[in-house]
């Protein structure tokens, strides 16, 4: 995949100057479009089937984590917040969101476990683990069908300057920045499989090439790693804050989760 990715961009000359070029207040550089409108039919149709989709697996034992009562505190999510069809309606559309407690904005993950600590007593749920991917896609999935609508000013301003700045810093040894791929060149063929705009409306996701769940901090990662960029650690401030403007990007788009991808 990076042997294909040099030769292609190379070839598409994108190693010129591209500056970001919009403000905060202004709409995003194009209309965004859901990375499922990228897939192809039969990937399209596992998604969509409620049977097959293999993300509904994390999205039930995110249910029981939600009823799961053998915390220190003695006090499951659904003790707080009761049912979650209705509590957590809504909930996903406004995350990456500032937090009064942490000083900073924070993503879904980081609200779950910063409830589990405060409220059950527990320690955090790791990164990429089972039960944080497992709890973060069954919240995600009570707001399937509703529109992202995160809040970029305010407290929550400076964070999605950085996450700008962030999409459009050329970095690795490709120097290529996110816009290359993902605004520059959607829509167009890299061995044969078309480059979405990296929208972020169906996260957690389940991905072919990994055979199981992840997070937009893999995605970013992993697209760190194809630039051969040293890729920073999962839940770090610039992954949050690259996941706001992201989010802001495709302010509009429903919310998927659990979406399948390639």
């Amino acid at each position: 995949m990076n042997r294909a990715l040099v030769a292609i961009l190379a070839c598409a000359g994108i190693v010129a100057t591209f500056a970001a070029v919009f403000a905060a207040d202004q709409v995003p550089a194009q209309k965004p479009i859901s990375g499922y409108d990228f897939m192809t039919p039969e990937v399209q149709q596992l998604q969509d089937d409620d049977f097959a989709n293999p993300g509904l697996l994390w999205v039930e034992e995110g249910q029981t984590i939600w009823d799961d009562t053998k915390v220190a505190s003695g006090k499951s999510c659904a003790s707080c917040h009761g049912d979650a069809v209705t509590a957590m309606r809504g909930v996903a559309t406004r995350y990456p969101a500032y937090s009064v407690e942490a000083g900073h904005v924070i993503n879904l993950e980081q609200q779950i476990n910063q409830c589990r600590r405060e409220r059950q007593g527990e320690p955090d749920f790791p990164y990429e683990s089972e039960p944080l991917l497992s709890i973060t896609a069954f919240v995600s999935t009570q707001s399937k069908g509703l529109p992202q609508s995160v809040a970029i000013v305010g407290p929550a301003a400076e964070s999605f300057e950085r996450g700008k700045a962030f999409f459009y810093q050329r970095r690795g040894q490709l120097n290529l920045s996110c816009s290359n791929c993902h605004e520059q060149h959607a829509g167009d063929h890299l061995r044969g499989e078309s480059i979405s705009q990296g929208q972020l409306n169906g996260f957690p996701i389940y991905r072919a090439l990994w055979q199981t769940m992840g997070s937009t901090n893999r995605m970013f990662a992993w697209c760190n790693e194809a630039v051969r960029a040293e890729p920073y650690p999962a839940g770090s401030q610039e992954y949050v804050d690259l996941e706001l403007f992201e989010r802001w990007r495709g302010q509009g788009l429903n919310i998927e989760t659990p979406a399948v991808r390639r």
